[in-house]
């Protein structure tokens, strides 16, 4: 089928690059407005308790400050004439703006909750309406306003709407940074590899189409769902990275079956059924792995999902429509612009390098096995200890207004109003069950003072003057401050307790740490059928494409060994503060999410090279070929077009380790890294050793699956 399609395409090239050509403008117009339909947000469960408390928040009460205005006294007192005048006249201003709410200040309430300590700095807090593309472009224009130094006062803007727009405005300029370091040093490595201008053009052409359709992808899902600006980093270091994979294996065939002797049309043909057939299993091992990220009640993971299923699956049909229709245009040019000192063949050319190295492992299997199976275990070895977090202003670095309002106030402050527990009770209260069940509130150890229309109570004791307000019909609203930092042992505990205490009414318990608790357990509740889905989809896959149930066993316990070293790699240096000077970041736990997302791409990827190695071995000893011949060869006809993909795939994501937002930088180095161990250590070392120890045993499967795989399996022509 494939080796009649390759046909096709050399018979029909010039009509396939006009539609081809026709698709890229299409798409180019349907993403042009891709960053405008993305969201900043969705880190939270939408189900969870948490997210309710917060809806119910926002419908009925005005919603919770995400704005917080820092004013520093230029005097070094908030209560100087100076100041406090200054500090009032700010309030006013920002409660008249359109959108904003529930304004509330030191200078207009006299709370010492909103005055620091040494009486230096007051507090304004305010919330931003709108959807989370709202919030932050009226959050920015508050913070072009109003976050400027005065005579009187100098105004630091944070809180989460703060943190929301520092975020987005790193994460674009890291990605313009990226960018502009990834693609002209895989363009320079692309020439060194293949020795040819036009050869290495071929496949940086096809990673930006598969770059421009799925913005187009993004931009139409982001029109009618909830699709996170961070899918952005994905499809450009994904869209490119593997465009120029699958487009390298296919070249490099070509030049491979030009370089043997074959007429023009029939080794295109022979590219397409060999080389397109591993892509084919390659991008379906990485797009089903992907797809486990959908079982996530996170918009921020699936988003990676929409994205990377894009990318991947447009990358592919770039390699097996555009790629093809260019070779079959250039034939033999394909070699032009080759430079003098390159031999013809390029990197799918037999490598004496990998040729021996595989001979020597397989001589040596278990001496040369054993110390690399150490040494990624060692590099594992911190995983004994790795705590997880949620994505907060501490990704931002130090100098950043987000994070040193967001430091300043858990430090400063009598106590730390965000990560305050609200409490929302959804029916109407009579006042007098409503005192009781604030009193009991604050009651629990390490609760400060919690207010509530029937007053302010502290250690069960009511405080404050004046007469409780009347209850509302549609719920009340509670506060229960603390002085615990955010997202510490005790302040899960103080949530914990929040939900167990009997209320008058359904409850809800939001804010910073019932978030966190809520959003950990949705993840934690759906990875094992997350990882299901990735081992099941991989052992199928493999099968398929070998017809072994040992391959796939194999290669999962690989990929696992890959994998913890990595992780334990990125705790070493994200959570342990090994290199943070260097990276310029602060220790902090690992991200939840992102350390899902990395588990799940970096497996997809490591597939990836896995097909590009056994699909050469199995496919020589289909024809003949002694295990440990096919091995052999397979590795030195491979290693260098897996190494060069795999170098090419990790510049993309290496240059976001020059982000300033620390989770970019961990997902870039992690990637980058588990490309570069799975590439060398794994594909060159412990696979050969295995193969050869397995001998025979490589491609066994039972009677009925064999019977099975010869049926529905893609053959080679």
């Amino acid at each position: 089928m494939l080796y009649r399609y390759g046909s096709f395409m050399h018979r029909h090239a010039r009509l396939v690059l006009i539609v081809a050509l026709l698709f890229i403008v299409g798409a180019g117009v349907a993403g042009a407005g891709v960053f405008g339909r993305l969201q900043s947000g969705g880190f939270d469960d939408p189900a969870s308790e948490s997210s309710t408390a917060q809806r119910l928040i926002d419908e009925r009460f005005g919603g919770s400050p995400n704005l917080v205005l820092l004013a520093h006294a230029a005097g070094g007192s908030v209560d100087s004439p100076d100041a406090a005048g200054a500090g009032r006249d700010l309030a006013a201003a920002l409660a008249k703006e359109d959108g904003v709410h529930d304004v509330v200040s030191y200078w207009g309430t006299g709370a010492p909750e909103l005055r620091s300590g040494d009486g230096a700095d007051a507090l304004v807090l305010a919330h931003v309406d709108g959807d989370d593309t709202q919030r932050r472009e009226r959050a920015q224009a508050l913070i072009d306003r109003y976050a400027t130094a005065g005579p009187a006062l100098t105004v630091r803007a944070g809180g989460q709407a703060a943190v929301n727009v520092d975020v987005n405005d790193q994460v674009a300029t890291s990605l313009a940074i990226a960018e502009a370091i990834a693609v002209p040093l895989t363009l320079l490595l692309l020439i060194i590899v293949f020795g040819s201008v036009v050869s290495a053009l071929l496949p940086l052409a096809v990673g930006g189409v598969a770059i421009v359709g799925t913005f187009a992808e993004l931009s139409l899902l982001g029109s009618v769902t909830d699709v996170s600006v961070f899918a952005i980093n994905l499809t450009t270091a994904l869209g490119l990275g593997l465009g120029i994979d699958y487009a390298l294996l296919m070249v490099s065939r070509y030049r491979e079956e030009l370089a043997a002797g074959r007429p023009e049309p029939e080794a295109l043909a022979t590219t397409v059924a060999t080389a397109g057939r591993t892509i084919l299993f390659a991008a379906a091992t990485v797009a089903t792995a992907l797809t486990a990220l959908l079982v996530f009640p996170l918009y921020f993971l699936r988003s990676f999902a929409y994205a990377g299923i894009g990318v991947v699956v447009i990358a592919a049909l770039g390699a097996l429509v555009v790629a093809p229709a260019l070779l079959a245009v250039l034939g033999r040019r394909v070699e032009a612009g080759r430079l003098p000192w390159r031999r013809a063949g390029g990197p799918g050319a037999e490598s004496p390098f990998w040729g021996r190295l595989a001979g020597a492992v397989m001589r040596r299997p278990a001496l040369a096995a054993l110390p690399v199976v150490a040494g990624l275990l060692i590099a594992a070895a911190p995983l004994t200890g790795v705590t997880f977090g949620t994505i907060d202003e501490g990704v931002l670095r130090p100098g950043s207004a987000g994070r040193q309002v967001a430091d300043r106030i858990a430090t400063g402050f009598p106590s730390n109003q965000q990560a305050s527990v609200d409490i929302v009770l959804a029916g109407p209260v009579e006042p007098a069950r409503l005192a009781d069940y604030a009193r009991r509130l604050s009651t629990l150890d390490d609760a400060a003072a919690v207010t509530s229309s029937a007053g302010t109570y502290s250690r069960g004791n009511r405080t404050g003057d004046g007469k409780p307000a009347l209850g509302r019909p549609d719920g009340e609203r509670l506060t229960l401050a603390s002085r615990l930092a955010a997202k510490s042992d005790a302040a899960q505990r103080l949530v914990r307790e929040v939900r167990a205490t009997p209320a008058p009414a359904d409850a809800y318990a939001g804010g910073v740490d019932a978030q966190f608790i809520d959003t950990t357990q949705a993840i934690g509740a759906r990875l094992p059928l997350g990882i299901a889905i990735v081992a099941l989809a991989t052992f199928v896959l493999l099968f398929l494409f070998t017809g072994s149930i040992i391959q796939p066993l194999r290669a999962l316990v690989l990929n696992v060994l890959g994998l913890s070293a990595t992780m334990g790699v990125l705790t070493w240096i994200f959570q342990d503060g090994h290199l943070a000077s260097w990276l310029r970041i602060s220790p902090r736990p690992m991200d939840t999410a992102m350390t899902v997302l990395m588990f799940v791409i970096v497996f997809g990827l490591s597939m990836d090279y896995e097909v590009f190695l056994i699909g050469r071995i199995a496919e020589l000893h289909r024809r003949g070929m002694p295990t440990p011949d096919a091995v052999r060869a397979g590795l030195a006809r491979t290693g260098r077009t897996v190494s060069a993909a795999a170098a090419l795939l990790a510049v993309s994501f290496f240059a976001f380790g020059t982000s300033t937002v620390s989770f970019l930088q961990m997902f870039g180095i992690g990637s980058g890294l588990a490309i570069i161990l799975d590439a060398t250590l794994i594909r060159g070392v412990l696979v050969p050793a295995i193969l050869h120890t397995l001998g025979r045993l490589n491609w066994y499967s039972p009677g009925p699956l064999r019977r099975l795989h010869a049926t529905v399996a893609l053959q080679e022509a």
